[in-house]
């Protein structure tokens, strides 16, 4: 009775010894690749983009036509630092971070605009 009890508790399948541990490179190569595959088509390709408008920001300069982060249509009238002035046309001229410009567009493209 003892036995049968004891067995009624504890399975014998979980008595019994375990097998083989999976090896540490079996266990580990599967996240290796979903890292690389999160690295392929999410972070690289953000990086790419990052250094472009890093590059495009940089190279602003006046008489630049330019659409901004806001869909904003301007010419840039004063280049600084930080910030750029932009002519909306009208007269109107505000002032701008240059990392809201998203967009040079060709020469041209102000004027004709309506």
């Amino acid at each position: 009775m003892l036995q049968t009890l004891s067995d009624f508790l504890i399975s014998p399948a979980m008595a019994q010894a375990a097998g083989d541990a999976p090896s540490l490179l079996g266990s580990l190569l599967p996240l290796a690749f979903i890292v690389l595959i999160f690295w392929l088509l999410i972070i690289r390709p953000q990086m790419k983009r990052n250094k472009q408008h890093r590059e495009l920001v940089s190279s602003l300069s006046v008489g630049d036509e330019i659409v901004t982060a806001g869909g904003m249509l301007g010419k840039i009238v004063e280049v600084g630092d930080s910030f750029i002035g932009v002519d909306l046309g009208g007269g109107t001229t505000v002032k701008l971070q240059k990392h809201s410009v998203t967009q040079v567009v060709p020469k041209g493209t102000f004027d004709s605009a309506p």
